[in-house]
């Protein structure tokens, strides 16, 4: 579990444009399945789109927020919801008590990875519709586990960003640091030296991994940070957020040029 209902994440950069749209909207899956999403797009794009994937309580106001900053510093954004096959497509109904864990996991366990993988691609065409082809991936916590696996050449991302995201198996389900052969998007990720639910062993294992594969990949620490340290209510861990974010802006803008 990552952000509480009223968590929000810190603004360390002054808006560079005003916003053209910040509205929910409902996308289409695969399989016909309807899900929930948010938008936001600068008046100018003037770098990457940014697909942002949530934490696993799904879209909650710190991720539409987070899209909106992005947006202001000239990348649309778009967060998409994982429960719409088991939930419904409107995210911004559900009570507030969907987010606590006994009434969130039968949700949680009814996700494939079949079905990720077609909503993360709705996701992507809607966003690549309207703004730049290229997109990076995005991720906090779950989201941040499954911004790894999305840069697998199949969703032909300019980039993957993870925040926090446990790389290793989970009940049995293979994860980033067994899928690295697949992995091919340059990938940038934050962990929190202080981080009790990520073992350091379990992040060098995945760093190991991916130099093994030939994935390039940047992995920052900061040690005395919690998992959940970008997050603005974290005074205490502002120095460790703020250089986050400028180094995901620098990494935006990388991937920009490199397309």
């Amino acid at each position: 579990m990552c952000y509480d209902p009223d968590a929000a994440p810190p603004a360390f950069s002054p808006a560079l444009w005003p916003l053209a749209e910040a509205a929910p909207l409902t996308l289409t899956s695969a399989d016909g399945t309807g899900f929930g999403a948010f938008l936001a797009r600068p008046e100018v794009a003037t770098g990457a789109g940014v697909l942002v994937l949530p934490d696993n309580k799904g879209l909650s106001p710190f991720y539409r927020q987070t899209a909106v900053r992005l947006a202001e510093q000239g990348h649309p954004a778009l967060v998409l919801d994982y429960y719409g096959r088991t939930a419904g497509a409107a995210p911004e109904s559900r009570p507030a008590e969907f987010g606590e864990l006994p009434n969130l996991l039968p949700h949680l366990l009814a996700l494939t990875p079949a079905g990720l993988d077609a909503d993360i691609t709705a996701a992507l065409d809607r966003l690549r519709a309207v703004g730049p082809a290229e997109v990076v991936a995005l991720g906090f916590c779950f989201g941040g586990r499954q911004a790894f696996r999305a840069a697998a050449p199949r969703f032909g991302l300019a980039g993957a960003v993870g925040y926090y995201g446990y790389p290793d198996v989970i009940n049995g389900a293979p994860g980033p640091t067994q899928l690295a052969a697949e992995l091919t998007a340059p990938i940038l990720a934050f962990w929190g030296g202080a981080d009790e639910h990520i073992p350091a062993a379990t992040v060098e294992a995945f760093d190991a991994a991916l130099t093994s594969s030939g994935c390039p990949h940047s992995f920052v620490r900061y040690p005395d940070a919690p998992h959940n340290f970008f997050e603005l209510s974290a005074a205490e861990h502002a120095r460790a957020a703020r250089d986050s974010w400028h180094r995901l802006l620098g990494f935006l803008a990388r991937a920009t040029r490199a397309v």
